[in-house]
C-alpha cells in the first residue's frame, strides 16, 4: 500500500513538474535561438552553404595530385607481347633470342601492377575556377546571414503578435465582464421601472457582440502560438507561454529612436560577392584555351606469378598540351559565363538600389508608427475620461445603458488599438534595423518591459 501511494505521489509530482514546465514563459531570446537552429529557411540556407563549400572543395582535383593503383593479368602467345613480358620481368636469356622462340613463343603470363601519380602544374582555368568558387562560397554564407536575420525578424513578428493576441483576449474578457455587469444592472433597473425592456435587450445585444469578439480573439491567440512555433521551425511544439503584456510605450520608443549607426547588409554583400564570382568565372572559361602543363610518375611491377612481384621500374615525365579549338565548346562556355556575369552585375546594382529604397521606406514606416502610438495613447486617455463621465451620468440617471455600453466598448477598442500601435512600432523598429544592416536581436532588450 505504501509503495502504491509513493508511486501515485511520484506520478503527481512529475505531472505537476511537466505542467509547470509547459507554463514556463518563452523568452524572445530563446525563440530566436530556436529559429537560428531549426527554422526551415535557415536549415535550407545552411544546406545550400554546405553544397557550395563542397563545390569549392571539388576544385582541388585540378591542384592536388591524383594517386591510383593499377593491376591486370595477361597470358599470350603473341610474339611482340611475349618478348615484351620477358623484358619487363627481366627474364631474358640467350635462348630468348632464338628465332624459332621469337616467332612461335610458348604461352607466357604476366601480372602487371603499378602505382601512378599525376600532378597538375599549370592549369590556369583551375586556379580561376577555384577563386570563383571561393567567392561563390562567401556569397552563399552572406546570403545565409541575411536569411538568418529575416528569420529572426519573422520570430519577432510572431512572438509579439502572440503577445498582442493575448492582450486582446484579456481586454475583451474584461469588456465582456463589464458588459454582463451592465446587463445585470439594466435588469435591476427594469424591475424598478427606471428603464424600458428595450434598454435591457440592447445591453444584451452589446454583450453578445463582445462575446463574439472574444471567441474570435481566442481563436487568433491559438493560431498565433502555432504561427510562432512554425517561425521557430518547431511547428508541433506549442507548449510554451508568452508574456502577458507588450513592452511599455516608452520602452519601444527608446528602441525606435533612429540613429546613423549602420552596417553592411548581408544581402547586398552576397550580391557583390556573386558579381565577383561571376567575373572570375569568365576568366576561368577563357583560361581553358591556355596551355597546360602536368607531371606524372609511375612505378610498375611485372611478374609471371604474383602482383607487385619482381623488380620495380619507374617512369617520370612532363606533359604539355595546348588545345586551340575543340568544336567551339570553350568559346560557348565563355559566352555563357559572360552572360551570367552581366546578370550578376545587374543583380548587384539592383540589390544596392533596393537597399537604399528599403532604408528610406523603413525609416518612414517607423516614424509613422511612433507618431501613431502617440495618437493612440492620447485616445486611451480621452476614452478613459469619457467612460468616467458617462458612468457618473448613468449612475445619476442622465445617460442610457446603451450610451454606457458604447462608451465602454470605445474604451476597450482604444486600448486594443494602442496595443496594436505598440506592436507596429516593434515590427517597424525591427524592419528598420534589418534595412540598415543591424542585428534585430537588439530588440530582445524589450523583454523586461514585457514581463
Amino acid at each position: 500500500m505504501l509503495t502504491r501511494l509513493s508511486t501515485i505521489l511520484a506520478t503527481a509530482t512529475l505531472a505537476s513538474a511537466g505542467l509547470l514546465q509547459a507554463q514556463q514563459p518563452l523568452s524572445l531570446s530563446d525563440a530566436i535561438a530556436r529559429a537560428d537552429s531549426h527554422a526551415y529557411a535557415n536549415r535550407m540556407a545552411t544546406a545550400d552553404g554546405d553544397r557550395q563549400a563542397a563545390q569549392q572543395a571539388s576544385t582541388l582535383r585540378g591542384l592536388l595530385p591524383t594517386v591510383r593503383a593499377e593491376g591486370g593479368y595477361i597470358r599470350t602467345t603473341d610474339p611482340l607481347n611475349a618478348f615484351g613480358f620477358q623484358l619487363r620481368q627481366r627474364s631474358l636469356t640467350q635462348a630468348s633470342f632464338d628465332p624459332a622462340g621469337l616467332n612461335y613463343p610458348a604461352p607466357i603470363g604476366n601480372f602487371g601492377t603499378g602505382l601512378v601519380m599525376e600532378q597538375p602544374l599549370i592549369n590556369a582555368d583551375v586556379w580561376m575556377g577555384r577563386s570563383a568558387a571561393g567567392k561563390a562560397t562567401e556569397a552563399t554564407d552572406a546570403a545565409a546571414r541575411w536569411t538568418r536575420g529575416s528569420s529572426r525578424l519573422d520570430v519577432i513578428r510572431a512572438y509579439y503578435g502572440g503577445v498582442l493576441a493575448g492582450e486582446k483576449v484579456a481586454a475583451l474578457e474584461a469588456g465582456l465582464a463589464a458588459a454582463r455587469s451592465h446587463v445585470r444592472m439594466a435588469g435591476s433597473l427594469l424591475e424598478q421601472g427606471m428603464v424600458t425592456r428595450s434598454d435591457v435587450l440592447l445591453a444584451e445585444v452589446k454583450a453578445g457582440e463582445v462575446e463574439a469578439q472574444l471567441l474570435s480573439a481566442r481563436g487568433d491567440l491559438a493560431l498565433a502560438a502555432r504561427q510562432l512555433a512554425l517561425a521557430m521551425g518547431t511547428p508541433d511544439d506549442t507548449a510554451f507561454a508568452l508574456p502577458t503584456a507588450l513592452p511599455s510605450a516608452d520602452e519601444v520608443r527608446r528602441l525606435a529612436a533612429v540613429t546613423d549607426s549602420t552596417a553592411a547588409r548581408a544581402d547586398v554583400e552576397a550580391a557583390r560577392l556573386g558579381q565577383e564570382a561571376a567575373r572570375l568565372d569568365v576568366k576561368r572559361a577563357g583560361a581553358q584555351l591556355a596551355p597546360r602543363l602536368n607531371a606524372f610518375g609511375r612505378w610498375d611491377w611485372n611478374d609471371p606469378d604474383t602482383p607487385f612481384g619482381g623488380k620495380p621500374s619507374w617512369t617520370v615525365g612532363l606533359m604539355a598540351s595546348w588545345t586551340f579549338f575543340s568544336g567551339y565548346g570553350e568559346l560557348a562556355q565563355r559566352r555563357e559565363a559572360q552572360a551570367r556575369a552581366a546578370g550578376a552585375d545587374a543583380m548587384a546594382e539592383a540589390a544596392e538600389a533596393q537597399a537604399r529604397l528599403e532604408v528610406a521606406s523603413r525609416r518612414n514606416n517607423l516614424e509613422v508608427a511612433v507618431a501613431t502610438l502617440a495618437i493612440q495613447e492620447r485616445a486611451v486617455r480621452q476614452s478613459e475620461e469619457a467612460l468616467r463621465i458617462v458612468r457618473r451620468k448613468y449612475e445619476g440617471g442622465l445617460a442610457t445603458v446603451t450610451e454606457l455600453l458604447e462608451t465602454d466598448a470605445l474604451d476597450t477598442r482604444s486600448r486594443l488599438e494602442r496595443a496594436a500601435a505598440v506592436y507596429r512600432v516593434i515590427v517597424a523598429a525591427g524592419e528598420w534595423r534589418q534595412s540598415v544592416g543591424r542585428d534585430v536581436v537588439e530588440l530582445t532588450s524589450m523583454e523586461l518591459g514585457g514581463k
